[in-house]
């Protein structure tokens, strides 16, 4: 009877110790294999039992937490959430995460180590903390004027204040409201589809996902090449430009929506936006110089984040001179985005040089303390200092009496720059309409803010100016509401 007791004994100590080493694989070696199984919904529970984190602007929430009483209990909302789409995106049960909502994900949804009190216990308890907040550097009142300044109309501004890179606002339109996509119903899934089938193609972020033509806003930085290189020493001087201009190596002449361009200065070119002068300049200044001053400014830069991917901005180094002449007005195959070309007149403005643009002013806990902050942004200089000096003139001539008045601000100095970008086979689409400015108030030290505005279905028929008519008010807008506090 012993010699059975002590086998039985034997036995169960082994069946203990096969379920210790069963349980140890699990819980340990696998816990991550089976937490990412699709068929385990613990992590989806956890993930939707609590309040998501906010994301602010001017110290207030702009998104919150419905409490819905179901499984998935918690629910995305959004205050304005059209006005601040391209910023957020959409947090949704069933589409997952998209823009800030995403980046700033292990923030929001509690799951960032660096939310625990104590982050060792956190990683062994795999216990979820409170959701953190992300504080963004969007100025209220610019996000707003942006948004009702571009109105029913196709288009996109963004707004950034020069000295820091950090961006005021960020708007597209048509936008949607991210709420229709938060919880996990049919609705949600129709509300999908036909956002993805709309032509207007309302979730995406024009501001710093689609490129467009600059136009003539790109005469900015080809006049900076020009300065820079020495091709033009007087702004004041005749640039011996014909009217037309026949593109070197074609039959094909460039003519200009201005009166007056023949062997313009580049002061005068620059405040009427004269084509044949700046296709010139550009064939002169070479193809190599201008495509390294347009990389200063940040065209064909790869992976910029702000925190969320920006589509890069091109200019072709490839070309022959007929096609650099294109180039060098903005069209061809030069593109940009609108936040790029902001980060243009804020490089003017800054005395040439150029901060990385950033939306994320700091995370921080529940109660307010403190993650992460955005720190010091790198520096580039895209000009000289001297170069960004008359570029400030000159651009300040646009608004006072050429192209841009439409933008002007009573007590404040405002420069900029209008644009028509052609576009489409033959240039038979719609012209956009661009305008690039800056401003500063009469008190302020240095330019308190630039800004680029698009609308893709300006008025066609106002040629050159259309920039002026259509964008330089949106641009005036955001300005004034910047300078205003």
């Amino acid at each position: 009877m012993t010699r059975h007791i002590r086998f039985a004994a034997v036995l169960c100590a082994l069946l203990l110790v096969a379920l210790l080493v069963n349980a140890t694989r699990l819980q340990v070696f696998q816990a991550v294999e089976y937490e990412d199984n699709p068929a385990n919904r613990r992590q989806t529970i956890a993930r939707y039992g609590q309040p998501r984190g906010n994301i602010l602007v001017g110290g207030r929430p702009i998104t919150g937490s419905k409490d819905t009483g179901e499984q998935l209990r918690y629910e995305r909302t959004y205050l304005d959430g059209p006005l601040y789409a391209p910023v957020t995106g959409f947090a949704s049960q069933v589409y997952g995460t998209s823009l800030l909502e995403d980046t700033e994900d292990g923030v929001l949804s509690g799951a960032d180590p660096l939310l625990a009190p104590f982050p060792l216990l956190g990683d062994l308890t795999r216990a979820r903390n409170p959701g953190g907040d992300v504080v963004t550097t969007l100025h209220e009142g610019a996000q707003r004027a942006a948004y009702e300044g571009l109105g029913g109309r196709t288009g996109a501004v963004a707004a950034v204040e020069p000295s820091t890179g950090r961006i005021l606002a960020l708007v597209s339109t048509p936008s949607y409201n991210p709420e229709a996509l938060s919880g996990n119903g049919p609705s949600v899934e129709r509300s999908w589809v036909g956002l993805n089938e709309d032509p207007d193609r309302p979730m995406l972020n024009r501001a710093a996902r689609q490129t467009y033509p600059p136009g003539s806003t790109f005469k900015v930085v080809t006049a900076a090449a020009a300065l820079d290189a020495g091709v033009v020493t007087d702004v004041d001087e005749a640039t011996d430009s014909p009217d037309p201009y026949r593109l070197p190596g074609s039959s094909k002449s460039l003519t200009n929506e201005a009166e007056g361009c023949a062997d313009a200065s580049l002061r005068a070119a620059f405040m009427w936006s004269c084509n044949t002068v700046f296709a010139k300049l550009g064939v002169r200044v070479g193809v190599s110089d201008l495509a390294a001053t347009a990389q200063a400014f940040g065209f064909n830069g790869a992976g910029m984040r702000i925190p969320y991917a920006v589509a890069p901005s091109t200019f072709d180094t490839s070309v022959d001179r007929a096609q650099l002449a294109l180039s060098a007005i903005g069209q061809y195959n030069t593109r940009a985005t609108p936040l790029q070309m902001a980060m243009v007149a804020a490089a003017v403005a800054n005395g040439g040089q150029v901060r990385e643009p950033y939306l994320v002013e700091r995370t921080t806990r529940r109660d307010g303390a403190t993650l992460d902050t955005a720190g010091p942004r790198p520096v580039r200089q895209a000009m000289h200092p001297a170069t960004a000096v008359r570029l400030r003139e000159l651009m300040t001539d646009v608004v006072r009496e050429g192209t841009g008045t439409h933008a002007a601000i009573p007590g404040a100095t405002v420069g900029g720059k209008t644009g028509t970008a052609q576009h489409g086979i033959g240039n038979s689409g719609t012209p956009y309409a661009w305008f690039v400015s800056w401003a500063q108030g009469e008190r302020d030290v240095e330019p308190k803010v630039a800004v680029a505005v698009v609308v893709e279905d300006a008025d066609a028929d106002r040629g050159e100016i259309s920039g002026g008519g259509d964008a330089a008010p949106i641009a005036r807008a955001v300005m004034a509401a910047v300078l205003g506090g």
